[in-house]
């Protein structure tokens, strides 16, 4: 099961998407529905908090490239989530620096 919870930032015009759960299966459809929505109607960008997701799939994963290719920023703390986004953005988007990675010693 995954939730998906969407919040707005007034100021900043921007979305995000926190996802708690399992990232796979039936929830990457619904996941990838959701993007859909948000990344059309989104002018500050879209921000995916992967803080409170304990499993990825490799249809999951997929999702996530191309959410990146499209213009996502992740928020991720932890080992499997800091994992599945470094290698997801390893080749990188030209110009772009859009991974925020959090840990304990950064006061999370």
């Amino acid at each position: 099961m995954l939730k998906i919870t969407q919040q707005r930032d007034a100021a900043s015009e921007s979305m995000s998407l926190i996802l708690e759960g399992r990232l796979g299966g039936p929830w990457v459809e619904e996941l990838d529905t959701c993007w859909r929505q948000i990344a059309a109607n989104s002018q500050g960008g879209v921000v995916v908090d992967l803080t409170g997701v304990t499993f990825v799939d490799a249809k999951g994963k997929a999702l996530l490239t191309r959410m990146w290719q499209q213009g996502a920023r992740f928020h991720a703390i932890g080992c499997l989530n800091t994992c599945v986004v470094e290698e997801i953005t390893k080749a990188g988007r030209a110009g772009s620096s859009r991974l925020r990675r959090m840990d304990k010693r950064e006061g999370s």
